[in-house]
């Protein structure tokens, strides 16, 4: 599965769907050391600037997304990895990236014994 700009989704877009929600949350947690602009959130998960102003409010509400500071007219916005819902979503990504890592190397296991037989 290909995404915008001809990368790979990620195993959470893949698992989770690729609703702009998603698409959002994949690429702050994906990136949560650094904070971005809205454009640049826009253009780097793929969601429309209008959705994404539908978006940050609830994003804002739920202590998701916190404003970490302002360059120029652009504010910039960060995970919230203090936040309760935040903590759960990378614990899962991390599950994600466990379970599919794992699978992977069962299949690759199998590969190589059945080549042995």
């Amino acid at each position: 599965m290909k995404c915008k700009k001809g990368m790979e989704e990620s195993y959470f877009i893949q698992l989770m769907g690729s609703s702009p929600m998603s698409k959002v949350l994949d690429f702050l947690l994906t990136f949560r050391e650094y904070d971005y602009s809205l454009t640049e959130i826009s253009e780097n998960s793929g969601v429309a600037w209008s959705t994404l102003h539908q978006l940050i409010p609830k994003l804002k509400i739920l202590d998701i997304i916190k404003q970490t500071r302002k360059i120029g007219r652009a504010t910039l916005y960060k995970l919230n990895e203090k936040n309760s819902i935040v903590k759960q979503l990378i614990e899962m990504e991390a599950e994600i990236i466990k379970e599919i890592s794992k699978k992977a190397t069962e299949k690759e296991v199998h590969k190589i014994l059945a080549k042995n037989k």
